[in-house]
């Protein structure tokens, strides 16, 4: 085990990613949160094909907060059905790892 949890989402809007991301790392459910740049979504939804702009978001967290940050980020997001994906990590830094437990510990 790595001692670090990526938990990967998708917002409607840079605005929307970054408050998220802020709250939830002053809340220390999460350690850091990279946006990343813009991506194009192509789904179906309500049996329309849509194609969105969207930013992916990467949070850092410890195992034992991964669900407690996946929940909180279902209660925050203002979409219907967010993709919320809990990534396996095989390995960390350790000088990472001990970091991000340091800051979720505070």
């Amino acid at each position: 085990m790595s001692g670090v949890a990526l938990v990967y989402t998708l917002f409607g809007s840079a605005e929307a990613a970054d408050r998220v991301a802020r709250q939830l790392i002053e809340e220390r459910l999460a350690a850091c949160a990279n946006m990343l740049g813009q991506a194009t979504s192509i789904y179906e939804w309500n049996g329309v094909m849509e194609t969105s702009a969207e930013v992916p978001v990467l949070f850092k967290t410890t195992p034992s907060r991964r669900d407690a940050l996946m929940a909180r980020i279902a209660e925050l997001h203002d979409y219907d059905v967010p993709a919320i994906l809990a990534l396996p990590v095989e390995m960390a830094d350790l000088g990472y790892a001990k970091w991000v437990a340091e800051q979720i510990a505070k």
